[in-house]
């Protein structure tokens, strides 16, 4: 009823926990048997190890939530011998987010992933470009076309292109990932944010700007689904502000062939298996043999 398939890799269900929000899956296997969900995206990871940002990292805001984490990650080295063993007795897809400074940090650290036994690999654009005075490769469809054209020669897994919101056009940014080769995208990332604490009279965050998630981007995450999948021919895996079944099952009407799950697992660690069990129940009281009946029939 609920099995979907992504590039040819079968998930039991089209619920994944997000990156960054889930870390590796050892801490929410104290809450359940994390195998249950149809995948788990890994903390983003980089080439080589990063402590992250200084100063403060999270900033609740109404109905949502601003993080300024930095990529903190082990590496991809301590990730695949430390991590990964223990990701693999849990059942369950295992898509390994990468992130990067360069095209040449991408490509190397695609490189390194294809060789491990991860499933999948999802590309975070939303990286700052270093070579580029800072721009995200994410920002232009010139520049994410380069860097997702290089890496995909170098990919043996499906790749997963995860968009951000801050593109200048989302839609053509996909068109152009598709062209570079993406064997999925996924979307969306976090809004470019701020907030500023009065007391002490400046930004809360010692970066400045952060990435806004939660609730509160919902509307605009499902808007921007919808319109990509639309013009694609791939699978869209919807992200932003899913908290219940319906947000879940809004996403796959528009189109989505899964959702990724991520704030709300920090306000309820259990909500990703009420997702699931949720999607399923509303499929048996409407009469929805297959979730395939649903994925997208509001565009038609």
């Amino acid at each position: 009823m609920l099995k979907t398939n992504i590039c040819k890799v079968e998930f039991k269900n089209p619920v994944i926990a997000a990156s960054g929000t889930f870390g590796f899956g050892e801490e929410y296997s104290a809450f359940y048997d994390v195998g249950r969900l149809g995948g788990i995206c890994t903390k983003g990871l980089t080439l080589n190890k990063k402590e992250g940002n200084k100063g403060i990292r999270l900033h609740e805001t109404r109905a949502g939530l601003i993080n300024s984490i930095g990529l903190q990650n082990p590496g991809i080295d301590c990730f695949i011998e430390n991590e990964l063993p223990k990701m693999k007795k849990m059942n369950t897809v295992i898509i390994a987010n990468l992130g990067g400074g360069s095209i040449e940090e991408y490509a190397e650290g695609v490189k390194k992933l294809s060789e491990s036994e991860v499933d999948m690999i999802e590309l975070n654009i939303s990286c700052p470009n270093v070579k580029s005075g800072g721009m995200a490769f994410g920002i232009k469809s010139e520049t994410a076309f380069e860097v997702v054209s290089k890496v995909k020669g170098y990919c043996k897994k499906p790749l997963i292109v995860k968009l951000s919101p801050n593109a200048e056009n989302i839609v053509d940014m996909a068109v152009k990932c598709c062209e570079a080769g993406a064997d999925a995208l996924s979307l969306i990332n976090t809004f470019k944010a701020m907030a500023i604490d009065i007391y002490k009279r400046k930004p809360v965050f010692d970066n400045i700007f952060a990435g806004l998630s939660g609730p509160c981007i919902k509307p605009i995450a499902l808007r921007m689904v919808y319109e990509v999948c639309k013009e694609v021919n791939v699978p869209v895996i919807g992200i932003g502000g899913i908290e219940s079944f319906k947000d879940a099952i809004e996403f796959i009407m528009a189109g989505a062939t899964a959702v990724e799950v991520g704030t709300a697992n920090f306000i309820n660690p259990m909500v990703c298996l009420e997702i699931i069990d949720g999607i399923k129940k509303f499929m048996e009281d409407e009469g929805i043999k297959n979730i395939e009946e649903i994925r997208g029939i509001a565009r038609r």
